[in-house]
Order: structure tokens, then sequence, then C-alpha cells
């Protein structure tokens, strides 16, 4: 069998068969990497992409971590200061290779594994190009951001404007002078929002299905991801009381702007998988009426979309900011590690029953922020599987 490339330049896979496989070279997948190596272990990393970090590589150009730099390094390498407390995607990308280089971690890009599969010992990996890889260890690390979904809309096929995923978006200047609707008000939607109210776009609304919970990224210097730390150790219910508070004290009512305050409840959303908008210039550009929020899309119909309080528009583009699917069920389906929405049943250092050796790395909603929470889950899963060994 033909040894995976590195993703260096030069420096070959090891010969030796790897004590573990990880899946994914994203922050999860080479913290996860790094914390096996450091417990002596020779973990090998499997990138569908061409070069490691491939999903931060293909974000939005203005796109900035919401998380601060000092929370958001993996563990054994901090990101350098220089970056600024808000790290921009490229610093991400920079950042990320400078990691894989300081750990020296064995990287095969351009491997796209199919299945996962139960063997006598351990595990069995068909890949593509012919290979089948096998390992006692395997970290499933693919993260949220897999396979991009649209909605399938009544009338979809027959669109004529532009509709494209925000995975394909990467700045304003094709659409300057254009009218454009953003689909879904997630952090993605918001400021790509903002991004093209800002870059020319000659108007810009915002289809909301669920008002958002919207929270200042920092606050007189205390960032929200500090907050959000805390009250992952407290109950949800007291969470969801306290947090109406302090958005009116910190967040202005966009009610009259067509952006009302949420009933739900804040922690209880985050457990749903709906982290609140980290205001990066949504606010203002509401308030100036640079964005436009209106209802959510019923269908598309030739030239015009019809939202659901009946209202029919006609912009020339729509960018469906409305997420990603996780593509585990054919990677990992039958094995019973999924829950009925395609999560997994468990993550970190724990391993489902019947699947010993099996861990996941990425696929919860933190709101103390994800990079943070798969440093941690690197960290551990370095530990359990040492104790395998």
């Amino acid at each position: 069998m033909p040894e995976p490339s590195s993703a260096a330049p030069g420096a070959p896979a090891s010969a030796a068969a790897p004590d573990a496989i990880v899946i994914g070279a994203g922050p999860g997948g080479l913290a996860a990497a790094a914390a096996l190596r450091q417990r002596g272990l020779r973990p090998l990393v499997l990138e569908r992409g061409e070069q490691l970090g491939t999903s931060w590589r293909n974000h939005y150009d203005r796109l900035r971590l919401h998380t601060t730099r000092r929370l958001s390094s993996l563990p054994g390498l901090a990101i350098p200061r220089a970056y600024g407390r808000w790290v921009g995607r490229d610093d991400v990308v920079r950042y990320l290779e400078r990691y894989a280089e300081h750990h020296d971690l064995d990287i095969a890009t351009g491997i796209e594994v199919t299945r996962v599969e139960r063997s006598d010992s351990g595990w069995e990996l068909p890949a593509t190009g012919g290979r089948v890889l096998t390992s006692p260890v395997v970290v499933v690390a693919t993260g949220h951001n897999h396979t991009p979904y649209i909605p399938d809309w009544p009338g979809r096929d027959t669109f004529s404007g532009e509709l494209l995923h925000a995975s394909e978006y990467r700045n304003a200047g094709p659409y300057q002078g254009r009218d454009v609707l953003v689909v879904g008000v997630g952090n993605t939607g918001a400021e790509l929002a903002v991004d093209l109210a800002e870059g020319g776009a000659s108007r810009v609304r915002l289809a909301v299905r669920t008002p958002p919970h919207i929270m200042r990224r920092s606050t007189a210097g205390w960032p929200a991801q500090a907050s959000g730390i805390v009250c992952r150790r407290l109950p949800t219910a007291v969470v969801d009381r306290i947090a109406p508070y302090l958005a009116k004290v910190s967040v202005p009512d966009l009610s009259g702007f067509g952006l009302p305050r949420p009933t739900t409840g804040l922690y209880a959303r985050v457990h749903e998988g709906a982290i609140p908008v980290q205001d990066v210039g949504l606010i203002a550009a509401v308030r100036s009426r640079r964005v436009e929020p209106v209802a959510a899309v019923e269908r598309l119909d030739g030239d015009k979309v019809r939202l659901a309080d009946g209202t029919e528009i006609v912009p020339e583009a729509v960018i469906a900011a409305t997420g990603y699917r996780r593509g585990l069920e054919t990677l990992v389906g039958h094995l019973g590690v999924l829950d009925g929405r395609g999560r997994p049943l468990v993550h970190g250092p724990r391993t489902a029953p019947g699947a010993p050796g099996l861990y996941f790395t990425g696929f919860t909603h933190p709101i103390s922020g994800m990079i943070r929470e798969m440093a941690i889950d690197a960290r551990k899963i370095g530990r359990a599987a040492a104790r395998r060994r």
C-alpha cells in the first residue's frame, strides 16, 4: 500500500503503523494529535483537503475569532501576541501550520475516510485511493462545517437570481450595487450582512426565523467568552433567568427595527445548538437601517422570494447562511454512536458502549468557545488513549 503524502513538503508519513488515526486536520484534530504524541503515541492525521485547516482557509475574508487569542490557543503552543486579541482567518491558518510543525505531526492530505469499521485490531478505515488503514484508536474531528446545507425551499430550482451557500462567500466585492438577501441570523449570517452593507451592496436584508440572543463581543474589556466560561458551571435555568437583564443593560432593543428580543432562554438555546450572536457591527447596521431584518423565507418563485409574513421581495442574490450537516451518518452511523439528530452520543475522553477507542471532538456548541473546549478535549483524549494502551 502506498504511504499517504504528508502535509509538510518533504516530510513523508511514518513507515510504522500508527498508534492512533485522527480524521480531520482542523484545530480539534491537530490538538488531539499533539496530545496523543505527547503521551507517547504515534498518531496519523488524515485530511480530505489538500492542506491542513481546509475549512478555515475557505471562510470569508473578514472572519475573526469571537474568542480571545489567549483563550483560543491549542495545547503546547500559544497563539502569537502579534496576531491581536481577535485573531483573523489568515492568522488562524498560519497558527495551525506552525502548530503542526512545532509538534512534528504526521499529516496525510487528500485522503478522505469513507467509513469507520470495527476490526480485530480495533478499527479499520477504508479511504480514497483504495487504502485501508487500521488503528486501535480513532479520533473523529471532522467538525460541524462538513457539508454545506441549503434548505429545500419550494421553488428553489426555479429561482432565477443567484443562490449560494455562505461557504462560497468571500467578500462583498461581487455584490456592490446589488440587492442581497442573507438567510439565517447566526454569527455567519449576521457578519455577512454587515460585510455586504459596509462593502457597497445597494440593499441588504436579513431573513430571521427565530430572533437570536445578541451579545457584545466585549464589554469594558471583559470578553463575552469569559462570561460563557462562568456560565458553563451554572444551571441552565439560572443562566436563562439572568441573561435577559444583562442583555437589557448591554444591547439596545431592536424591536422597532424588526429584530425583537428573543423569548427563549439563552442557555436553553445553546443546548439546542444555537449559540448567541456576537456583535461585530450588526446592532449599528440594523439601527442605521443598512441591514433590514425580514421574516423567514417560505418559498422561491422565479425572481421572487416569498417570506413567512406573506411579503414578496425580489433580491438579485440570496446567500444561505443556513449551516452545515456534520456528515457523520455515513462515517459512523452504523456503529450506534450517534443520537437521533446525528450528533455523537459522547465526546472528549468518553467512548460509546461497544466502541472502545473511538473518540469525538469538535461536535458541541460550547458557549465558552469551541477552540478552547477542543483544546480541553484533546488533553483528556490523550490521557484516555494512553491508559488504553
